[in-house]
């Protein structure tokens, strides 16, 4: 897992400083550092080739580019006493600096885009035909609102056959596309299903959840336990079937998640199937959120999906709407986050967080999309307008190129330094709450 992390951050960092080395080279601004990851005191490895020092530094924090006659990171201030030179970045003009340090934010979007498209291509996507879900679908309160119910499987979103599940898919055309009907299979027989305006209305003011509102139903089996979650202290083990909680009969994974929801918080007993025989698991005291502290068994353990391939034309445009959306969803959870719907405890971690993304063991598939969705989260991270972050730069750029006023050195400097100052304190938090979790 470490290893992912350090290929994965490697190519996103050098691609990502080549985004803002290759404009300036262009501009012919001298370019005094490129560095993979940072370098205080010392570096591993270094050399020099024309006026660029290249390197790799020993604090796997990022990695930077230091152009000559810029106020960066480095607070290096000596170039403020002497002229401007017409290889520095300050005597470059406003349009040629935007282009220099937009150039890394660029690259990410453009990275993670091409890297959806060229997975899509090469292992294609794996979907869940309909055909195949034996145990129908797990609804939310919304579906249930709209007349489906646990175990119906459906068949038609108004008059389109539903062949593969994607319950994004049926939100979609009740918003949009203004269907009312729906056609399922429930205890053996058809019935279609006609959609209540009041409950078209409940999804509309909650288009956010409506995307899950149903979901394959499947047994709750354990894939993998935390050790030092609830159910891990427990006894809790990979392929338990959880088949009750207290004596509520839980056969399915979603009734299951309910049913530890409704006791947040409180000390359950947690009745399993462990290789024929039935254990109980006795007093067992739940987190806030109701949860035992175990991921399910993939859907893959329990149906037959198919893979769906793509021509390289359509892998490319699918792996940019799929970009799109995951970029959408992130800004609606920042939002959020600043709104307080969503906890910032909650939602941020650090470096053992990114590694957990990463699977135990290498898998190519899984490592690219990883990648791919850490070079989007890295360049909208740093498109933020916060001094220090690419963001701020093109910030006080794109006030000059509006008013034709150049912000002054001094300002750029205190404006660095603040926003150094918060991207460490947020550094250390992020990191901190990895270190709490890791202690709970």
């Amino acid at each position: 897992m470490i290893a992912q992390l350090i290929l994965s951050l490697s190519i996103l960092v050098i691609l990502h400083e080549l985004g803002h080395f290759i404009p300036a080279k262009l501009f012919k601004t001298r370019v005094e550092k490129f560095y993979l990851f940072f370098d205080p005191w010392f570096s591993l490895f270094k050399f020099k080739k024309g006026d660029t020092e290249y390197g790799v530094g020993w604090l796997p924090l990022g990695g930077y580019v230091k152009i000559s006659g810029m106020v960066d990171e480095s607070m290096d201030k000596e170039f403020t006493k002497r002229p401007p030179q017409p290889w520095e970045f300050r005597s470059k003009k406003a349009w040629q600096r935007l282009i220099i340090m937009i150039g890394g934010v660029t690259v990410n979007f453009l990275l993670g885009f091409l890297i959806f498209g060229l997975s899509l291509y090469f292992y294609g996507e794996k979907k869940l035909p309909v055909s195949e879900m034996k145990y129908g679908i797990a609804t939310t309160s919304l579906a249930r609102e709209a007349g489906l119910q646990d175990g119906d499987r459906i068949l038609k979103i108004g008059n389109n056959n539903f062949r593969y599940f994607n319950g994004a898919e049926i939100a979609k055309d009740i918003l949009l596309e203004n269907v009312r009907q729906l056609t399922v299979e429930r205890n053996g027989s058809q019935e279609v299903i006609t959609i209540p305006e009041s409950a078209v209305a409940s999804i509309i003011s909650n288009q956010k959840d409506a995307v899950g509102m149903i979901a394959p139903r499947f047994p709750a089996v354990v894939e993998k336990v935390d050790p030092k979650s609830p159910g891990g202290k427990a006894g809790l083990k990979q392929n338990d079937q959880i088949i009750a909680v207290n004596d509520n009969v839980t056969p399915y994974y979603h009734e299951v998640v309910e049913q530890l929801k409704s006791q947040s918080g409180k000390i359950v007993n947690v009745t399993v199937l462990r290789a024929g025989d039935t254990v109980v698991m006795k007093n067992i005291q739940l987190t806030d959120k109701g949860q035992l502290g175990f991921n399910p068994s993939s859907l893959s353990q329990f149906f037959q999906l198919e893979s769906i391939k793509y021509s390289l034309g359509k892998a490319l445009p699918a792996g940019f709407n799929r970009g799109v959306d995951f970029l959408s969803n992130q800004i609606s959870a920042f939002g959020q986050m600043f709104t307080g719907k969503i906890k910032a405890s909650e939602s941020l971690g650090g470096f053992a967080s990114i590694t957990k993304l990463f699977p135990t063991t290498w898998d190519w598939e899984q490592f690219w999309n990883i990648t791919a969705i850490l070079s989007l989260i890295l360049g909208f991270m740093n498109l933020l307008p916060i001094p220090a972050l690419d963001g701020g730069y093109i910030m006080f750029l794109l006030w000059e190129v509006i008013t034709g006023r150049k912000v002054n050195d001094r300002v750029m400097e205190v404006a660095t330094t603040i926003g150094m100052v918060l991207l460490l304190g947020l550094l250390i938090y992020a990191n901190g709450l990895d270190v709490f979790r890791a202690l709970k």
